[in-house]
């Protein structure tokens, strides 16, 4: 299988570059992964889509302030800090750039020197350990200096840094948003509850896979990174419980779905566990928890599109993708939504 084989042509100006100022307003395709039927719909129609007994699952890792800029200690040089993996108290696996000029012992202060980093080691594919100083709480002085870190498709500045947050982010620890949970205000969320559907949090933080496009033509000799993910024992049993009495489990983003299809066992239960995933889901790859999947819209010869035409078939998801370009989607992490089902409305 062929990385060219997920590509689709995206005209520059629908990458969606900020937020809208309603979460929920966002536009909504639906699409039947049985027949590849299209619908065009509001998000805030999700509802008309979801049944009492549903199981929705939401990931609720919390994208820390995770991109520093600071200054060489040496030649004031300008240089990026990607803080990707907590390796210790004080020390991070980082994505750095300049990354040539940051060789083990380089020194870089950030704030006027409330934090500075020194490169401690260099490990796999080029990221750097750097191991930081700092006074007093480095979630308070990270959260002051640091930047969210957009992905760079976005170029403009994100004015509050809450909308690159879920309502229900809590644990922190990603370098990147489960943007399909964007869409979501505290009020749809409870709008949903109220209609019967079960909400299970699990938890998966975002890495450096996020950042990474699939470089090898036969996907087959892509590696994807490892990402930690939690399982709380109370999710379990809630997704354990749709499955047994025969509805739904709909996950919220393709890390959701990655999280608990880590975990699921043959017969399509899901212990409560945590531990590292390298999962890569491509079309072939048979499901054994998730039924539905909302979901943004993807990069073309992304590992999320693949993830995604396993679920709806490749034919039915470029087919889609065409016809969103047509009529004018927004894309990517602030862009609109899309749900793969297996149901028509339930208006």
């Amino acid at each position: 299988m062929k990385k060219s084989d997920f590509y689709y042509d995206l005209p520059e100006e629908l990458i969606a570059q900020d937020p809208l100022e309603d979460r929920s307003s966002s536009r909504l395709l639906v699409l039947n992964k049985e027949t590849g039927a299209i619908s065009h719909k509001h998000f805030t129609q999700i509802k008309d889509y979801l049944k009492p007994g549903d199981c929705l699952v939401i990931n609720d890792t919390k994208v820390i302030p995770a991109r520093l800029l600071g200054c060489k200690e040496d030649t004031g040089a300008v240089v990026e800090v990607l803080l990707l993996k907590r390796r210790s108290d004080s020390t991070w696996e980082t994505l750095v750039k300049p990354g040539k000029k940051m060789k083990v012992g380089a020194r870089v202060s950030f704030g006027d020197g409330k934090l500075v980093g020194e490169v401690v080691d260099i490990v796999e594919e080029g990221n750097r350990l750097v191991r930081f100083e700092y006074q007093g709480i480095f979630e308070e002085i990270l959260d002051e200096l640091g930047q969210m870190p957009l992905p760079p498709y976005i170029t403009h500045k994100l004015q509050d840094k809450t909308r690159y947050q879920t309502v229900y982010a809590k644990h922190e620890g990603s370098a990147a948003a489960p943007t399909a949970g964007l869409h979501f205000t505290k009020e749809l969320l409870a709008e949903i509850e109220a209609m019967g559907v079960v909400i299970a949090p699990v938890t998966l933080h975002v890495g450096l896979g996020t950042f990474r496009p699939v470089k090898e033509e036969d996907i087959l000799d892509h590696h994807m990174h490892s990402e930690f993910y939690q399982i709380p024992e109370e999710s379990a049993k809630k997704i354990n419980h749709a499955k047994a009495t025969g509805h739904r489990v709909i996950c919220v983003g393709t890390t959701s779905c990655r999280t608990i299809e880590s975990a699921a066992l043959a017969d399509g239960t899901v212990p409560a566990s945590s531990g590292w995933t390298e999962i890569f889901i491509y079309p072939g790859y048979q499901f054994k928890a998730l039924d539905c999947l909302i979901t943004n819209f993807h990069l073309p010869e992304s590992t999320l599109i693949m993830l995604v035409s396993a679920l709806a078939g490749r034919e039915h998801v470029l087919k889609a993708y065409e016809e969103a370009v047509k009529e004018r989607y927004r894309f990517f992490s602030f862009g609109d939504a899309m749900f793969i089902t297996n149901e028509e409305s339930c208006e």
